[in-house]
């Protein structure tokens, strides 16, 4: 008898020790695939906070009249400087790729910052996405030979650098990767935030407030809980065919806008939102409403001095987490068009506009190479905005929880 109790003893003991093994192993699976996984997204990302740019030699100081510089003449004849000795037409052409098609347009504005120059100096301009690539990663594939030996020939002029790419987050979408950023797609972003928090927010609050606190108990207050709990497990697609039909074939609404974006998303969060929010209000001690209640307060005294108050750190951390699922959304975001080509910054709700998610969606299906970088840079902007999120969460649960 004792000796079958030590061996179930031991049995257990066992069990419980492969059981600790099985769980460690899985978490060392999860942070390994995890450390994979951003560690993959920061290599690829490197090069797009990069650009390179081609040095243009220029004298201002001999021009009367900025306004009619022929700026793409400017930049024809300093590459010929290269190679004097280019005659044809195609060796011409494969010495003008050298530049972003764009170039121009950034020569134009370095010439009007530095207008009141007084002698010859170098203004650098966008270099093509082929010569980019070429410069950071070694990768000659789409250029010529001669194209080869005409960048190692500017590398020996020290007339091409590698510099911070600000313009990665001041300039829209653009079909040359080279000059391709986020400025447009993460400024549509906040407004489609902005758009369905405004929504969302005070509806999924107060009908929160209404199920816990003044809702009857009968079979439709069941029915409308089943509602509220399979909406926030319908697929997010559901919510853009809804969008599309409501929105843009109903209410004929201008199509891939914030306002509808944003509007389209609402319906998404609002579950969500109304979820965390009731269970919140569940969690605050039956002791507190009994109180409230005895000393004579009426039911919305209750819930806007005593409840309400005890609630926000439970409802600001549902609200960002359902923000963090919402901007990583694209599917309910491509239904309802917003899959257009945007290189303008929206400046109104009703502006088309694109999402960041969506712009990540865009840039990986585009073949050329450096779309490959500012694709997994998109990325990792996107996932810093989401874990800052998740972390101001977590941040506010520590801070205002209350233990009962």
């Amino acid at each position: 008898m004792i000796e079958s109790k030590i061996n179930n003893i031991n049995k257990r003991k066992r069990n419980e020790k492969i059981f600790i093994f099985l769980g460690k192993i899985s978490i060392g699976f999860s942070l390994f695939f995890l450390v994979a996984l951003f560690a993959m997204i920061i290599y690829k990302s490197n090069g797009a906070f990069t650009s390179t740019k081609i040095g243009i030699e220029f004298d201002l100081s001999a021009q009367t009249d900025i306004s009619t510089l022929d700026h793409r003449q400017i930049i024809k004849q300093n590459l010929k400087k290269i190679d004097p000795e280019i005659k044809s037409i195609a060796d011409l052409n494969l010495l003008y790729q050298l530049v972003s098609k764009a170039s121009n347009l950034d020569l134009k504005k370095s010439i009007e910052l530095n207008k009141n120059a007084q002698s010859s100096q170098i203004y650098w301009i966008f270099a093509s996405s082929k010569v980019d690539m070429f410069i950071k990663h070694n990768d000659a594939s789409g250029l010529k030979e001669k194209q080869i030996l005409w960048i190692k020939k500017l590398q020996e002029q020290q007339k091409i650098k590698t510099v911070f790419n600000w313009e990665f987050f001041q300039f829209g979408d653009s079909r040359e990767p080279e000059i391709a950023g986020i400025a447009s797609s993460f400024v549509g972003s906040l407004m489609i935030m902005l758009i369905f928090l405004i929504c969302a927010f005070p509806i999924a609050i107060m009908c929160a407030f209404y199920l816990e606190e003044f809702a009857p108990k009968n079979r439709l207050t069941d029915i409308i809980e089943i509602s509220i709990n399979n909406l926030a497990a319908i697929p997010s697609i559901i919510y853009g065919l809804l969008g599309l039909t409501v929105y843009l074939q109903f209410m004929h609404l201008p199509r891939s806008s914030s306002l509808v974006g944003g509007m389209t998303l609402f319906m998404l969060v609002l579950p969500v939102i109304i979820i965390a929010t009731r269970n919140t209000i569940r969690s605050i001690p039956i002791q507190i409403r009994d109180g409230a209640l005895a000393i004579g307060a009426s039911k919305m005294q209750l819930i806007w001095h005593h409840l309400l108050p005890l609630s926000i750190p439970g409802i600001m951390t549902g609200t960002i987490l359902a923000v963090s699922r919402a901007l990583g959304e694209t599917a309910p975001l491509l239904m309802i068009g917003m899959v257009a080509f945007i290189a303008d910054t929206p400046q109104s709700f009703l502006d088309p506009s694109s999402a960041l998610a969506v712009q990540i969606y865009l840039w990986s299906d585009l073949p050329e190479a450096g779309f490959v970088e500012k694709t997994s840079g998109a990325i990792l902007i996107l996932l810093t905005f989401l874990i800052l999120l998740n972390l101001s969460a977590i941040i506010l649960r520590k801070k205002f929880e209350r233990k009962w």
